[in-house]
């Protein structure tokens, strides 16, 4: 097949007959053009305006995009490689919008241009996510000047080209071509090139578009199939779309060789010329018309033989994974870091394809696939229709086809048989047919949702016609277009008793926008009447107000194909209409815009000056219907600033979360939650929003709805791109006719925005609040409830699938109930999103125009089909069984995707049991009348139409079925078993809680409240220092949790006391006691403590801490940057403890008034306010003894009293010692006891055999093992309490409990300073006190200071328990008495005033006051006599060190932490870009126990090279890692005689591990973070080298700050990118001032140019310590490669000198993205190393240490 070259160059765009040129790209001359866009109404129309004129430019080109490797083993082979420059542009509003910003870009780096003579830069921007490759690529002339240009889709399922018109396909466009990638298997003087050229991306995923397997002859200008041959190309102007996200792009790329950057620049700006000058209209009508004439009209060849390739990957340099794994087969070889990844969809060679794609080389030459199977034919011949109502009922048919509607949904019918037989026979419609015309009816008005353009409903006449009423009034009411077509009795059958005749005119009255009734066919009628009257309709359906349209369609028999002469002459005039493949009326609109006149800029400023004048405004968002409006809508929300009330149809209260951890502050605030927060008199009356801004109507919430009536007057803007009123409450005052992104780009460009105050804060933390306490409540109820459904089904959905709920209580529940995920998206397109698009919205339907419950299950597969996504529907029973029938529509499988539907059946109309009258009606009544009651079994429906069904019942039950029915490509119904009573209780307890909740918040937020400014309010919470102090007070007798031996006669208790200082003065005390028992020790947690002490200075404390509902971990990760498991719990707990006293202090009140709610008065608490507290005895001694110690015990008062058991030979004797004790103390007192786990089960039912009659409280963890904890109380039917099993949580304290739900499980025994501190305490007590159990607070031999926080910390659990009690309509028990009696052991305390308790003889236990206690903690003054050390924190020395060796030298500047005279010195060495602050919060960390010091290497910060080579290096010494190795071997002896431990990151690292192997004399161990040998193979190295060669050049040419953005945006950073000390990171990474160092080092310290180490390592005999990131995959496959070949040494023999350490919830940058187990890891590392000898194990043993164990 001869085929002309990829680009063609004509004079202008009417030019006939271009010039040819090979591999050429457009050259506009150096006039200056004007880019004129057509009106986004206007019709199509080629632009009246003249392409300017061109000239040559040859395209770039480069070897690839498949790596020949076994060509760059040769050495007489050169490479070279060209790194990619990318610019990250913000997210654009629009297409059109992504494309000026991309020429505004493009304008600036033309007037800055780079000064090389070759490069590439490419430009993205995120731009809406709704499906345009296919129409810009279809709006392109055929005549066009610039090429080549293609279309690929994504359809991967049986595409067509009928799909591409009925659903919105996504695929690519691209036009132009910046890069061309072409190899030919049979050319000899290619293979016989010295210098091969290859392309790299570090930061984006760079696509190549082309074919594999296919040869490009430029002499001939011809491609032909040949094997090992390929030709690619990536495009000037590139549109990928991805279904959450779609990327534009722009490429330019110049070479010497093929063109200058001028010539690019211009080149470039004839692609984009052509593309924007030829942009699409807005309306669905002419998309399809545009759509249908390009691919029914173009020169297309349709073949089989080809597949278009496209390569995904993080580079363009791409191997395919099977070679290269055949080839290399090891890890460390792969080029460039990685094997590439490619598109999911793959034939046999394993390369991504596309099934259907049309390129184009020229106007009349083009390739396509699948494209053209119908697009071209039209019905049959007119001529050759059998009777005039074929030809009528054909004319309808086809005029619908090249209007845009091409799904027709028939129901059967003998007077509407001749449209039936037209639309089913028609080649580009797509039928669908249903015995019932209101489902069918309903399935359009789905259809209509779900692709925004009308479908064809086609019914007979009679009652047929009336059963579509309903639907017509759904669609009429919410503005969605549909098409009736409804078959009638011509006029003589009429009021004549006709069979199945009844008056259709104007049947459905004020419904439709249009009605026309066209009289019976006849020859005196033209046919062209026809088509006017349906392009009338059309253009009424799709015109705002959108809605649907009717024509009643008269026909006399012969209703079939039977013979019926007819004349040509009803024909005339339609020659030109048949001849081409438009509509016969093309309607033109010229709608003015929001701008466009005096008037209504005047009414828009006055809008705009209200939104400027906001101090409380509210952005509401109602139903939106497309992506692009979710998009709009998101992007209006983050730059007005204001809080953002979206409701359910909106799709963004189901967003997904682009980033990791999103930020208050940063990001926009969602209140998902108001509606509930609103149940409270007081939020109502606090709110109080002065401005309200409403994208669309309506809102589902009554709630939000009453509480605009009583905030009323304020200015109210309701914005909607209809005319009609929608205001039922008569608020608005302001009312704007437009779409969300023309309102959107009016308030962009207006710069309207407001700073966030106090009070915005305060809301987003209230429904913060409130949405924890609606989790919290959903996920403890054990049950499976309606509102957790909601929960779960949201949080179920993707960007690949869609929602639909129905009407009723379902609606309610996921606008109440429904979330975003709480998992970030993952996406290809990731890295496009910045901080301006911080979530991605999901579609959502629902049919809230009459808001029915008929039709929802029709609606819902129709809306499937339209938007071409897995639906997921929610509906009732009661909908359901409504529309039956829709099980129909289903079973068909359509054109469409699987659904999954789940159906609440709760056996009735649960909503009425939630409003007013199920109180005040007979149940007899309520059942029958108004729940309609039932016992359907709606299995044997599903069945009985061949549909998959699940009943659930359980919440596990409901999982299962979700997660398997979306790897299954079939529908399914999942019913859901509820009931209405537990279903009304429920939502009663959740409403009442969250009410509680958000007064709770609001009490607390509002005591802080000093100013309007969040930032001032933040300034007098700022930390001025923290000070730790070690104590070391005396005992009575040693702890129960100790092993010491009985001639001891001296016990101590050691810990710290931190001292916080705010800078207005207030100090706050809180204690850090570990225990070794525990798996924390004094001098690990005074490693965090010293790192804590650095990086708390400055910062500011968030005052909504004390709501102790995830803000502590929330405040430690957005502040601090450490994730709240790396952390140790008593560390933790010391901390929160200290925070929450300081506020207390800064507040002139207590943590316990800080912790609850205290309605603004001032708090006063009376003796009778105490905490029971329980004595504990340790049970050493006889039956007898242990007996006399609890009577003493009773004697003074205690009625509760725990022994510890299990210490003795076996359960008999500690079975006897509690027969005595209950013998001596009688059955009033408590008894419970703890075997701390020691137990094995049948020791442990012996024991609870022995012991059921003596009336135990509980036994605390009576089984060594967790899982035999269920058992053991099934088996014993004994009270268990569980202790130790909560100590181990890691994750969702929620989610464990939820498992121990068992009754005969009565207490949570609860550690604070074991399991975290206050605020996972607090979450643990709520979960056991909501399931009925105890929640006993236990000390663990803490001082006073520690017990005094704990008994206010247990009486604010009490309080809470009460308050959860009276929500849950439950009776208030007896006082918990709390495990606080280890006061008994002090004998001195770290206060002069002593922890006191007394015996309240009301209550007849002993107890502490709280109002004692109160005053004790604020009058606390620390006892200096028991304080050993104290610590404040530590100076940073820097000075300069210049080295010199015999090839290499540099002034190095030094950073200092520590005592000079430690012997134990650690050298730090960073990573490229970074420098030795990067270690300063470590090292600090540190210095207590050795005298830390990092280096800035060679080429950066501070250290200096007098002189240097270049990249090439050819001149000056040389900069190599072996130099630097020994200039710092040097560096060493200069600062220490001894020996150091080396610590390296990355490029430090490398050097490091080269140190430890080759230069070792003063090394004694090292820590390899993220860190590898080097690569073993020369082709691989040669490969790196010439990248890192590329890197280097274009760091020096184009600067530090591109340079910068670009290597960040790798996936090797992904991590990093989520934490929140990013971005200074990043500024940090800026400050270098000698770039040319700067890139001479990374060229002469390339991995490319060091000596691998891999053997080296076989002799190794050091230890090490590797240290990876959980998420940094690539490294941790190196670290293990490297741990065996240490392992094993050349003789055989195994070394266990190496461990490695995997670091939680970090990537490659682990020192920064979790510095604390880095810091642990070290500390006990070099505590090894400072053993006098080293044992190590019998046999190998590489660990992967977990986050506490010893590394």
């Amino acid at each position: 097949m001869k085929l002309k070259p990829h680009l063609l160059i004509g004079n202008n765009l009417s030019s006939p007959s271009p010039r040819l040129l090979k591999h050429g790209r457009a050259r506009a001359s150096p006039s200056p053009r004007s880019i004129a866009f057509l009106n986004r109404n206007a019709s199509l129309c080629s632009s009246p305006l003249r392409m300017p004129n061109f000239k040559s430019v040859e395209a770039v080109r480069f070897d690839g995009p498949v790596t020949d490797f076994d060509d760059l083993e040769d050495e007489g082979v050169e490479l070279e490689v060209e790194t990619v420059i990318t610019r990250i542009l913000p997210p654009a509003l629009t297409l059109e919008h992504g494309i000026w910003s991309i020429e505004e870009a493009v304008e600036k780096l033309k007037k800055e241009p780079p000064p090389s003579t070759h490069g590439v830069w490419r430009f993205q921007i995120a731009v809406p996510p709704s499906p345009k490759a296919l129409i810009w690529f279809c709006c392109q002339p055929e005549s066009s000047g610039v090429f080549p240009r293609f279309f690929m889709s994504k359809e991967t399922e049986n595409p067509s080209s009928k799909l591409l018109l009925l659903n919105k396909t996504r695929g690519v466009f691209g036009i132009g071509a910046a890069i061309y990638f072409a190899s030919d298997s049979s050319c000899a003087a290619a293979k016989q090139r010295s210098i091969r050229r290859y392309l790299s991306s570090d930061s984006i995923l760079l696509n190549t578009y082309g074919f594999l397997d296919v040869a490009f002859e430029m002499d001939s200008s011809s491609i032909k199939p040949e094997a090992g041959s390929s030709y690619f190309i990536i495009p000037e102007i590139e549109l990928d779309e991805h279904e959450d996200i779609s990327i534009l792009a722009a490429t330019l790329a110049w070479d010497s060789a093929f063109c200058t950057f001028k010539q690019a620049v211009e080149s470039f700006e004839a692609s984009i010329y052509q593309a924007s000058s030829q942009f699409w209209p807005s309306t669905e009508r002419v998309h399809y018309k545009c759509i249908k004439s390009a691919l029914g009209n173009a020169d297309l060849v349709e073949t089989k033989n080809f597949h278009m390739e496209r390569t995904d990957g993080e580079y363009s340099m791409i191997c395919h994974q099977s070679l290269y794994k055949e080839k290399k087969g090891r890890i460390e070889d792969r080029v460039l870091g990685e094997v590439q990844s490619w598109s999911s969809f793959k034939d046999e060679r394993g390369s991504p394809l596309s099934c259907q794609f049309c390129f184009q080389l020229a106007p009349d030459i083009s390739v396509s696939r699948n494209m053209l199977d119908h697009a071209s034919e039209t019905t049959q011949c007119l001529e050759d229709c059998a009777n005039l109502n074929a030809v009528w009922a054909s004319l309808i048919v086809e005029e619908c086809s090249r209007l845009g509607l091409t799904y027709f949904c028939v129901a059967p019918g003998s007077r509407s048989s001749p449209l039936a037989i037209a639309a089913s026979t028609h080649p580009l419609t797509t039928c669908i047919a249903c015995l019932d015309e209101r489902s069918l009816a309903f399935h359009a008005v789905g259809y209509a949702r779900g692709s925004q353009k009308p479908a064809v409903i086609i019914t007979s006449s009679g009652t047929a016609v009336s059963n579509l009423y309903p639907a017509v009034v759904e669609a009429s009411q919410d503005f969605l277009p549909l098409l009736l077509l409804t078959a009638d009795r011509p006029p003589e059958l009429q009021d004549a008793g006709a069979n199945q005749s009844i008056n259709q005119v104007n049947h459905f009255g004020s419904f439709v926008r249009f009605f026309f009734s066209l009289p019976a066919p006849t020859d005196d009628i033209p046919a062209r009447m026809v088509l006017t009257t349906l392009d009338s309709a059309v253009y009424w359906a799709t015109s705002a107000p959108c809605g649907p349209v009717h024509i009643n369609c008269s026909f006399r028999e012969p209703l079939d194909g039977t013979p019926d002469k007819w004349t040509l002459n009803c024909l005339k005039g339609l020659d030109i209409w048949m001849s081409s493949a438009e509509p016969y009326t093309k309607y033109i609109g010229m709608q003015n815009s929001l701008l466009s006149s005096s008037c209504h800029q005047v009414l828009l400023t006055e809008v705009l000056e209200k939104i400027r004048g906001a101090k409380r405004g509210l952005l509401l968002i109602g139903a939106l219907h497309s992506e692009d409006e979710m998009w709009a809508a998101l992007l209006l929300a983050r730059h007005l600033n204001w809080p953002v009330a979206a409701d359910i149809l909106s799709g963004l209260r189901l967003r997904k979360l682009s980033s990791t951890y999103p930020e208050i502050e940063e990001n926009i605030i969602f209140v998902d939650h108001l509606d509930h927060a609103l149940l409270s008199d007081s939020i109502r009356g606090w709110v109080q929003f002065d401005v309200i801004v409403q994208i669309r109507s309506p809102i589902t919430s009554k709630r939000i709805a009453r509480m605009l009536e009583e905030c009323f007057p304020f200015s109210y803007i309701l914005v909607d791109d209809h005319p009609c009123r929608h205001d039922p409450s008569h608020l608005v005052t302001h009312r704007v006719q437009c779409s969300v992104p023309q309102f959107a780009d009016s308030l962009i460009k207006a710069q309207v925005s407001q700073a966030r105050s106090e009070w915005h804060h305060h809301l987003a933390v209230l429904d913060m609040m409130v949405g924890w306490d609606i989790s919290f409540h959903t996920c403890a109820e054990n049950s499976l409830t309606e509102p957790h459904v909601a929960q779960v089904i949201s949080k179920a959905l993707s960007s690949e699938s869609a929602f639909f709920v129905g009407n009723s209580m379902a609606i309610r529940d996921a606008d109440m109930y429904g979330s975003c995920s709480e998992d970030p998206v993952h996406s290809i397109a990731d890295m496009m999103l910045s901080s301006e698009v911080s979530c991605l919205g999901i579609r959502v339907a629902g049919n809230r125009g009459a808001s029915g419950i008929d039709g929802l299950l029709s609606t819902a597969i129709g809306f499937a089909v339209g938007c071409n996504k897995r639906v997921h529907c929610v509906i009732g029973d009661i909908s359901f069984l409504h529309d039956t029938n829709g099980l129909a529509i289903l079973s068909q499988r359509t054109p469409r995707k699987p659904m999954v539907i789940l159906v609440l059946n709760n056996h009735g109309g649960a909503i009425f049991s939630l409003l007013p009258i199920a109180d005040r009606t007979d149940a007899r009544i309520l059942n029958q009348f108004f729940y309609t009651s039932h016992d359907i079994a709606i299995g044997k429906l599903c069945t009985a139409h061949g549909v998959k069904h699940l009943q659930v019942r359980t919440k596990v039950e409901l999982k299962d079925a979700l997660l398997a029915s979306q790897h299954e490509d079939i529908d399914s119904v999942i019913e859901v078993e509820s009931c209405i009573n537990a279903n009304k209780t429920f939502h009663s307890t959740l409403e009442e809680s969250a009410k509680r909740a958000a007064e709770h918040a609001l009490s607390i937020l509002s005591r802080f409240s000093v100013s309007d400014s969040i930032r001032d309010s933040f300034l007098d919470c700022k930390i001025h220092k923290m000070v730790y102090s070690l104590y070391r007070i005396e005992l009575c007798a040693p702890p129960t949790t100790s092993s010491i031996g009985p001639d001891a006669n001296e016990f101590i208790r050691e810990g710290y006391v931190l001292t916080l200082s705010l800078e207005d003065g207030s100090v706050g005390y809180g204690e850090v006691a570990p225990l070794e028992i525990h798996k924390e020790n004094l001098m690990d947690v005074e490693v965090q403590l010293r790192f804590l002490v650095h990086v708390l200075k400055g910062v500011k404390i968030s005052v909504s801490i004390p709501l102790l509902k995830g803000s502590f971990a929330s405040w430690m990760w957005n502040n601090l940057g450490i994730p709240e498991d790396s952390i140790f719990p008593s560390v933790r707990c010391g901390l929160e403890m200290a925070i929450l006293s300081v506020l207390a202090a800064r507040q002139g009140s207590s943590l316990l008034n800080l912790l609850q709610q205290q309605s603004g008065k001032r708090e006063t608490y009376s003796r009778s306010s105490s905490v029971h507290i329980c004595a504990l005895i340790d049970s050493d001694g006889t039956p007898s003894e242990v007996a006399d110690i609890a009577a003493s015990l009773v004697q003074e008062g205690f009625n509760t009293i725990k022994l510890k058991v299990a210490r003795r030979l076996g359960p008999v004797e500690d079975a006897a010692v509690i027969h005595e004790v209950r013998k001596r103390v009688g059955r009033k007192i408590q008894l419970r006891v703890d075997a701390n786990r020691k137990w094995t089960y049948d020791e442990a039912i012996q024991f609870g055999f022995l012991v059921k009659d003596c009336d135990l409280q509980y036994i605390e963890e009576p089984v060594q093992g967790p899982e035999d904890i269920l058992k053991y109380c099934e088996e014993s039917g004994l009270p268990v309490a569980l202790d130790e099993t909560i100590d181990d949580f890691r994750e969702n304290p929620l989610k464990i409990l939820s498992k121990y739900s068992h009754p005969r499980i009565v207490a949570v025994v609860i550690k604070p300073s074991v399991v975290g501190g206050f605020e996972k305490a607090a979450l643990i007590a709520r979960l056991a006190q909501s399931q009925g159990k105890m929640a006993v607070v236990s000390a663990t031999f803490e001082s006073g200071l520690g017990l005094s926080s704990y008994v206010l910390f247990s009486y604010y659990l009490e309080l809470q328990n009460a308050d959860l009690f009276r929500v849950m309509n439950h009776e208030l028990g007896q006082s918990v008495a709390h495990g606080l009696g280890t006061y008994k052991w002090l004998k001195q305390d770290v206060t002069a005033q002593p922890f006191e308790v007394h015996h309240d003889p009301s209550s007849r236990a002993v107890v502490a006051s709280v109002a004692d206690t109160i005053q004790r903690l604020q009058n606390f003054k620390l006892n200096n006599r028991i304080i050993h050390r104290t610590y404040s924190g530590v100076h940073v020395l820097r000075y300069q060190l210049v080295v010199k060796t015999k090839e290499f030298s540099c002034s190095f500047k030094v950073h200092e932490v520590g005592e000079r005279n430690n012997d134990s010195v650690i050298i730090f060495l960073h990573g490229f870009l970074g420098t030795g602050e990067d270690w300063i919060p470590i090292m600090k960390g540190l210095s207590g126990s050795a005298r830390c010091i990092s280096v800035d290497l060679p080429g950066h910060g501070g250290s200096k090279m007098p002189s240097c080579s270049d990249m090439n290096g050819n001149s000056g010494s040389t900069l190599s890692v072996e130099n630097v190795a020994g200039a710092l071997h040097n560096l060493i002896e200069d600062i220490t005689p001894g020996k150091v431990t080396l610590v390296g990151y990355s490029m430090g690292a490398r050097i490091a591990l080269h140190m430890v192997l080759r230069l070792n004399q003063k090394i004694d161990g090292a820590v390899i973070i993220s860190g590898s040998p080097g690569l073993k193979d020369m082709t691989t190295r040669k490969i790196r080298k010439a990248k890192d060669d590329s890197r280097a050049h274009s760091l020096t040419v184009h600067g530090l700050q591109p340079f910068v953005e670009t290597w960040y945006r790798g996936d090797l950073w992904k991590s990093l990118r989520s934490h929140p000390g990013f971005n200074e990171v990043v500024a940090s990474r800026l400050r270098h001032d000698d770039v040319q160092s700067l890139a001479n080092a990374l060229s002469g310290l390339s991995t490319g140019r060091q000596l691998p180490l891999w053997e080296d390592l076989k002799r190794c005999d050091l230890p090490l310590l590797l240290i990876v990131g959980e998420h940094d995959t690539k490294f941790k496959a190196i670290a293990q490669k490297m741990c065996c070949e240490i392992g094993e040494s050349e003789d055989g023999v195994d070394k266990y000198c190496t461990q490695l350490f995997e670091v939680p919830n970090a990537g490659h940058a682990v020192h920064v993205e979790n510095p604390l187990p880095v810091i642990s890891a070290l500390g006990q590392f070099l505590r090894k190393l400072r053993n006098a000898s080293i044992t190590y194990p019998s046999e190998q043993m590489i660990a992967r240490r977990s986050l506490y164990a010893n590394p």
